[in-house]
């Protein structure tokens, strides 16, 4: 009798953090709800709706590899159960898993053949499958494929009379880029011609570097490294009217993830191209997960191009996101790239600057991992939250800065409640810049300024600022758009 009191017990308090974990969902607290269903599971491992429901929330924090973990658990426990079905394919989805994804929409199909919002996200996996194969059909291998920049003749597109917005006299000028923001701002367009000139050009000064760069901080001087800003413009001219606008004494590092999910992704990297066009020594760029094909395809970086530019710019920034460097060292001794560490020791810095980069992201090694792995509290390397890449502890962290004499690594590509996180015993620093991210998170955004020569990193956080009337993931893939 007692035991089954006991079991009662649990199973009652199970269903309270249950109910906990729902609301700090509903209120986007998606780590706080993660914390209640895993409780919850502790008391009671059977119920398959803890299950789900923690993994839709890692759908929310974009943790897909978990996601789908807990999904094909709660189908274990019922292989009936169609919101594992609908969690998991989910899961798939965002990770651009299109053919596995189908399978779960024809089970979920299966199990609920009346259900008619499951019939419908089964034919649109059944389209975007379709399409897919089609495109790998007539894709043309890439060792054989011819520049898409070759192909275009800027000098060659007449500016119509009654264009009166931004125009580039000769070089890129401050003037120039001021105007362009101006007109961004306003929600004007910047001209395909002088759009053409901006990204043929970063492709040029692109391609001439390494995949690991070297930055030179003069005393007395600083830098400014900037997270993931996911096409949030506005809170990208935020960042300058705090901190002030790029130029060679002010001189700014984005570290990866400039487009996708915020809907005014073409904006931003005509900007930050812009600056780099300016001048080189102002803006640095580093290659963040969503500047692949994959990505963009899925998260609406494509869609918004086709949309404000054309099919010809889809193929030309899908190939300008390939010259992108991988990281960067400042002044030998902070390491900067967007994810993070390797499944192996021993990486030298000399490993990673001769990586052949010119590629879309590969699925592992060192390319994989630099672009999409996490640190994690526990020592050690474990799976990936993600479903890619690899979580790297704080001994995996202290070995790669000894190994390469470094003091501090800079990341990014997670999203923080303040902006960013100090962990590693204060050796790694994420830092996030796009503050209330998708319109949803809450949270804050952060920009971290080093001042030779020391280099200690002074952390800098501001709140989100209001945009137009254009909601984030506007021009993603329709499909995706049904599991917002």
């Amino acid at each position: 009798m007692p035991v089954m009191e006991a079991d009662k017990t649990d199973a009652v308090r199970a269903e309270e953090l249950k109910s906990q974990a729902n609301e700090a969902f509903k209120a986007h607290k998606y780590a706080q709800a993660i914390d209640l269903y895993t409780q919850a599971i502790e008391l009671n491992d059977q119920n398959v709706v803890y299950w789900a429901n923690r993994a839709f929330a890692h759908i929310k924090l974009e943790e897909y590899g978990s996601a789908i973990q807990d999904a094909s658990k709660a189908i274990e426990i019922d292989p009936k159960y169609s919101k594992g079905y609908y969690r998991r394919g989910a899961a798939f989805l965002a990770m651009g898993k299109l053919k596995e994804a189908l399978k779960d929409f024809q089970q979920l199909k299966k199990i609920c053949p009346n259900d008619r919002d499951a019939a419908k996200k089964l034919k649109e996996c059944e389209k975007a499958v379709m399409k897919l194969k089609f495109e790998e059909a007539i894709a043309v291998p890439e060792a054989q494929r011819r520049s898409v920049a070759d192909s275009i003749d800027f000098h060659a597109i007449d500016v119509e009379p009654q264009y009166t917005g931004a125009k580039i006299e000769g070089d890129v000028t401050l003037d120039f880029v001021k105007k362009m923001i101006e007109d961004f701002k306003n929600q004007k367009s910047l001209h395909k011609r002088y759009a053409f000139q901006i990204v043929l050009q970063v492709r040029e000064i692109l391609r001439a570097l390494p995949s690991l760069v070297d930055v030179n901080i003069p005393e007395g001087r600083h830098l400014t490294v900037c997270g993931d800003v996911h096409g949030q413009f506005y809170d990208l001219l935020n960042i300058f009217e705090l901190n002030g606008l790029p130029s060679d004494e002010n001189p700014y590092l984005f570290n990866g993830d400039f487009v996708d999910r915020g809907s005014f992704s073409v904006e931003v990297i005509l900007t930050l191209f812009a600056f780099k066009c300016m001048s080189p020594a102002a803006m640095h760029l580093s290659r963040g997960n969503h500047e692949s094909k994959s990505m963009n395809k899925i998260y609406g970086f494509e869609g918004e191009v086709r949309s404000k530019l054309n099919e010809t710019f889809v193929e030309l920034f899908a190939e300008v996101f390939c010259s992108l460097p991988l990281a960067y060292v400042l002044n030998e001794k902070v390491f900067v790239a967007h994810g993070g560490l390797f499944s192996v020791d021993g990486v030298k810095l000399s490993e990673i600057r001769a990586i052949d980069r010119f590629c879309e992201p590969p699925e592992e090694g060192l390319m994989c991992e630099i672009l999409w792995s996490d640190p994690q509290p526990n020592p050690g390397r474990g799976p990936s939250k993600r479903g890619v890449g690899l979580a790297f502890g704080a001994d995996v962290t202290k070995r790669f800065l000894e190994e390469n004499n470094l003091d501090l690594i800079v990341r990014s590509h997670e999203v923080k409640d303040e902006g960013y996180e100090i962990e590693h015993d204060g050796k790694l620093i994420t830092v996030f810049s796009a503050p209330n991210y998708c319109d949803q998170m809450g949270n804050k955004g952060a920009f971290i300024r080093f001042e030779a020569p020391d280099l200690k990193p002074n952390i800098v956080t501001f709140s989100a600022v209001p945009h137009p009337d254009v909601k984030p993931m506007a021009y993603a893939n329709n499909f995706l758009q049904m599991f917002q």
